[in-house]
């Protein structure tokens, strides 16, 4: 076997640190300090459950091991460089890094995406592909540059099944496992310095944050696209969001059907029915 790697993980839950950990030590290598990102971007106000993520996070710390939470790009660098890592993985991590950070490892940082590279590049991949109705999803661990998900592929796998009612929990079960394969794959092909293949840029597509319109329905919309994106927001865990008029009433909905059941039902553009099963009827306006 190769020399152990000093490895910095970057991610944002206890499910990607746990499954990264695992993967790096089962596979010889040593994991020197784990970074959160509790913000969307560098200098940024923290994510609303920055805090209660850290706090599940710090479940599955192993003894011993650094918890840092950077909050700006500058401060992040100071940090990696201090630990003299061989290798940086980065998880479910908005911020773009310069080329200064990523130079900083001396076999550079690598990206586990939640996409079959080179789809649905970007923040937001998995949003994506549940908003199209994608049955299942891939991932794909890659290395990173300057660009946004567009180094050299090391490692992808698709058909990992996205449920109706998807949630970060069960989409966990099925993608884990896979997560811990691949990332194990990419540490020997990093090991042995192989770059990777690189993507076909001409079939790229972009995955960003959803835009402001889509926390409204309108019921001129296909009753599958209504019905995919309260899922997406229900996986988003948008509590105010998002909102339809339903005969003169405003509502947040929060789960619906296109199936017959019990609920209120509406026609939507297609002329197909959708069934409203869980909402919140939100205060009129004076």
């Amino acid at each position: 076997m190769s020399t152990p790697l000093r490895i910095c993980v970057i991610s944002s839950g206890p499910d990607e640190f746990s499954t990264i950990h695992a993967a790096c030590s089962d596979s010889g290598h040593r994991p020197v300090a784990y970074f959160h990102g509790r913000s969307l971007r560098s200098g940024g106000p923290n994510l609303g459950d920055a805090g209660e993520a850290t706090a599940e996070i710090l479940k599955v710390v192993p003894r011993g091991m650094d918890l840092l939470l950077p909050g700006n790009i500058e401060g992040l660098a100071l940090s990696l460089e201090s630990y003299r890592p061989d290798l940086l993985i980065v998880f479910g991590f908005a911020w773009k890094l310069p080329r200064s950070v990523l130079d900083i490892p001396r076999h550079g940082a690598i990206n586990i995406h939640v996409s079959m590279l080179p789809k649905y590049r970007g923040p937001a991949p998995l949003l994506w592909a549940i908003r199209n109705g994608d049955p299942t999803g891939g991932i794909t661990v890659h290395r990173m540059d300057e660009g946004f998900d567009t180094g050299n592929v090391l490692a992808q796998k698709d058909g990992i099944p996205l449920a109706d009612d998807i949630n970060w929990s069960n989409y966990c079960t099925d993608a884990m496992p896979v997560v811990y394969e691949l990332l194990r794959t990419a540490l020997t092909r990093v090991a042995n310095e192989d770059p990777g293949e690189p993507q076909d840029h001409s079939e790229a597509t972009y995955a960003g944050f959803m835009e402001e319109e889509f926390a409204r329905i309108r019921w001129s919309d296909a009753a599958h696209t209504i019905h995919n994106q309260v899922r997406t927001h229900r996986f988003m865990r948008s509590p105010e969001s998002p909102i339809a008029e339903v005969n003169g009433t405003r509502l947040i909905v929060k789960r619906t059907s296109l199936e017959p059941t019990e609920g209120q039902r509406v026609v939507c553009g297609d002329g197909t029915p959708l069934w409203i099963t869980e909402s919140t009827k939100l205060p009129t306006v004076s």
